[in-house]
């Protein structure tokens, strides 16, 4: 009788235990997502203005660590002209040999972040990016604007293209800038875990 009751109390304590930690994880690991994330990068240089739009990134931020993953395929960015689409993933991004942009850091101030209150929190970033089959150091700063239950994250940076031996022939160095603006923008959605 005195074994089954110290038994009965230990799983009693296992299920607690077992529950508060899940409503810990549940509170405090909250992961967030985006499969719908909108990059578009930006070339002006002096004879063309060039334009890329991708609405298909995808974001992964674990609230709890600051852990932040982006992707993006590479084939998925859309131009004004189809023959500036070609040259883009043939000529340049070489897309199918490096078929995605790929981002992984952590927010360095994610205490100063609170996703479940109302308010504009500037995030620093640290992390690789890796892009044309190349990864480089990368910290960008961004934004994250909580309205109403909403959360919009965004980012707007300048990559050099040679950085990521992105090679521009010289017969159109007139029409591709050097420096290309790169802007992010994905509303987050919580993750069912």
């Amino acid at each position: 009788m005195e074994h089954r009751i110290i038994r009965q109390g230990m799983w009693r304590c296992f299920l607690t235990t077992l529950f508060f930690t899940a409503g810990v994880v549940g509170l405090f690991g909250q992961k967030y997502y985006s499969k719908v994330g909108q990059v578009v990068f930006t070339s002006d240089a002096s004879l063309e203005k060039i334009e890329g739009k991708n609405t298909n990134g995808l974001v992964v931020l674990d609230a709890a660590t600051g852990r932040l993953e982006c992707s993006v395929l590479i084939k998925g960015f859309q131009f004004e002209k189809a023959l500036m689409q070609d040259h883009f993933n043939e000529n340049y991004m070489e897309s199918h040999k490096f078929p995605k942009g790929v981002f992984k850091g952590t927010i360095t101030n994610m205490q100063d972040i609170h996703l479940k209150k109302d308010g504009t929190y500037t995030v620093v970033v640290k992390g690789d990016l890796t892009l044309h089959g190349v990864t480089k150091p990368f910290s960008p700063t961004g934004k994250v604007i909580v309205k109403g239950g909403k959360i919009t994250a965004s980012s707007s940076f300048e990559i050099m293209v040679s950085d990521f031996n992105i090679e521009i022939p010289k017969i159109v160095r007139d029409n591709i800038a050097d420096k290309v603006k790169v802007t992010i923008q994905a509303d987050l959605l919580v993750m069912e875990q």
